[in-house]
């Protein structure tokens, strides 16, 4: 009969053409799994998700950087941004080559300390100034994720005859520090000494008591041990530094809901996973500038 034709005709087609997509399937499943994307661009990279070309910039084809004037050491040399030399400028330069851009493609612009952090429309791509990453000013900027978290210092008095080459060296030493901070833990948990730190309402009373010969020594974060021996204490040095795994929080700063956010994320987790921001970190934060790592 011509209908019972029609049907077995129609019958075979179909089956004819689930097994087409059945074969075809099998041969996507195996083909991605053997090839890899080997000849297609790699998903995720910076250059997929941040085409230098596509950035929303302040000004096109050019990276613009705040930072504020003057500029220190160790983070700027010669009061010097577009020098590279310090950790902070070197940090710029670095993040700047990942992202595409050649050093006189990067343009730096002069930002007070307190204005980065202020709500409204921003003059930069980003700031780099010691900024600490907290909760209260993420409500008016965006930050990257960390480029640095602060290790603890320890700072002898001018004079001082305390000889240290690793933390043991200060079991016996009078130390200082002020209440409620990560220093106080680390002097607990790291240092030990075999008597109780002096323990001090705040900062200001640290620097009193190291000036007065009241401790022998003070622990505090290494960018604060850099400015009681710049600018606090005269003649007091840095005996070391040591990493507790726990400190402040530095991230690049961007005007909010910034599109190139996500950029510099990725950027910091690659030059975090590659070790260059350590290399930076110990380059220009390390025994060069008076900080040897203490173990």
């Amino acid at each position: 009969m011509p209908f019972t034709r029609i049907r077995t005709a129609l019958l075979a087609c179909l089956l004819l053409a689930m097994f087409a997509v059945a074969a075809c399937g099998g041969d996507d499943d195996s083909g991605g799994s053997s090839s890899g994307g080997s000849n297609e661009p790699q998903r995720g990279s910076l250059a997929d998700l941040c085409p230098k070309d596509r950035l929303d910039l302040v000004k096109s084809g050019q990276l613009t950087v705040g930072t504020d004037k003057p500029a220190f050491p160790p983070y700027f040399e010669d009061n010097d941004p577009t020098n590279g030399k310090g950790f902070e400028s070197a940090v710029a330069y670095a993040v700047a080559e990942k992202l595409g851009f050649s050093k006189d493609e990067v343009k730096w612009t002069t930002v007070p300390f307190n204005s980065s952090y202020a709500p409204g429309p921003k003059s930069f791509d980003f700031d780099i100034n010691q900024i600490s990453i907290t909760a209260a000013r993420k409500k008016a900027v965006d930050f990257s994720d960390p480029y640095f978290t602060a290790p603890q210092a320890v700072v002898l008095a001018k004079g001082s005859d305390v000889k240290v080459g690793s933390l043991s060296d200060l079991k016996e030493t009078e130390i200082g520090v002020q209440i409620g901070t990560t220093s106080l833990d680390a002097v607990k948990n790291f240092v030990m000494p075999s008597k109780d730190p002096k323990v001090f309402n705040d900062s200001n009373d640290v620097v009193t008591a190291l000036k007065q010969n009241q401790v022998d020594a003070v622990v505090t974060d290494l960018p604060t041990a850099f400015y009681i021996t710049a600018a606090q204490v005269e003649g007091s040095k840095i005996a070391g530094q040591f990493d507790t795994g726990e400190g402040d929080n530095w991230g690049l700063l961007l005007q909010k809901d910034s599109k190139v956010t996500p950029c510099v994320d990725k950027v910091i987790g690659d030059l975090t996973e590659s070790g260059e921001l350590k290399k930076l970190e110990k380059k220009w934060m390390g025994a060069a500038a008076g900080a040897p790592e203490l173990r």
